[in-house]
């Protein structure tokens, strides 16, 4: 039986190459240089799926993925949250006082200031967290250390000289899992995502109308972004999740009356949720779990 194959964006061992793997066990994880790379691996099938980081509880929303999942053809057929563990890589028989330097990707840089602080380490940049870990395991040198996962640790042979080194605790990143075919789930299945993509005309009060149906239907939205389109300010188009089926009574309303009063409207995926949304760790990264009247005010994360 020919083993299925997630694509990537990221290097071998980076938090992309770990979500795969816990989403998709079994499968052979591609390692892709860019999420363009990755979405042409699945048309071409050289995968059947792509993993793609979405938005991070700590660093918001991932840059690209508006303009590239519509273009691409692909449809989203699921959702996974990856918790971001930091771990201390060293070479093995390193001691704490041995490390002078530390290399990670900014992002992680930004996230380990305690760390750095307490033991008066000085931080180097690097392309990614993987690629950091990468490089001490070439360098072979105990003052030289990486923060990254335990899966780059596992892949490159570095010993994890300390866990959880993140300042905050609920560093979690979101990604869509995109395929050739859409694998909607029947209606009335509980507990399904529907995200689409939208823009409205340049007119007064265009945006209310077409949210207005979410609430008076009763639909929780869960995510709202803004991105600016084309060559000119006017030019505005909108990335929704929102809970449901199209095919339910609520939703379906709802949709129906996005599209009345939207430029434009394309629904990029129907899904179910993943499970962390209903798990305890959801609440604690302040997952939306308001009532369906809350649609257009506490529920909705907009980046504008």
């Amino acid at each position: 039986m020919t083993q299925q194959v997630i694509a990537f964006q990221g290097t071998p061992g980076a938090y992309s190459d770990l979500a795969c793997r816990n989403a998709r066990p079994g499968w052979r994880t591609l390692p892709c240089r860019s999420f363009a790379e990755a979405i042409t691996a699945v048309h071409e099938g050289r995968a059947e799926q792509a993993m793609l980081a979405c938005e991070n509880s700590l660093a918001g929303r991932v840059p690209d993925i508006h303009s590239l999942l519509p273009a691409s053809g692909l449809h989203i057929v699921g959702e996974h949250f990856q918790r971001v563990e930091h771990c201390l890589l060293v070479v093995p028989g390193t001691r704490m006082e041995q490390v002078r330097r530390v290399h990670t990707h900014p992002v992680a840089m930004d996230q380990i200031r305690v760390l750095l602080r307490e033991y008066n380490l000085t931080p180097v940049i690097e392309f990614d967290t993987a690629g950091a870990a990468e490089l001490v395991a070439l360098w072979k040198k105990p003052e030289e250390a990486a923060v990254a996962s335990s899966l780059a640790a596992e892949l490159h042979g570095l010993e994890i000289l300390k866990r959880n080194v993140e300042d905050a605790a609920h560093n979690t990143t979101r990604f869509y899992i995109a395929s050739r075919q859409p694998n909607r789930p029947p209606v009335h299945t509980p507990h399904v995502m529907t995200t689409l993509i939208f823009s409205v005309r340049n007119t007064p009060g265009a945006l209310y109308k077409v949210l207005g149906g979410f609430a008076t239907n009763g639909v929780n939205m869960t995510r709202l972004e803004s991105y600016m389109t084309g060559e000119t300010f006017a030019a505005t188009r909108f990335l929704l999740d929102v809970e449901g089926h199209p095919e339910d009574d609520h939703l379906g309303k709802a949709l129906a009356e996005l599209e009345f009063f939207a430029k434009s409207a394309t629904i990029l995926g129907v899904y179910e949720q993943s499970p962390f949304r209903h798990s305890p760790s959801a609440e604690g990264q302040g997952m939306p779990r308001s009532s369906p009247e809350d649609a257009i005010s506490g529920s909705i994360t907009a980046h504008v």
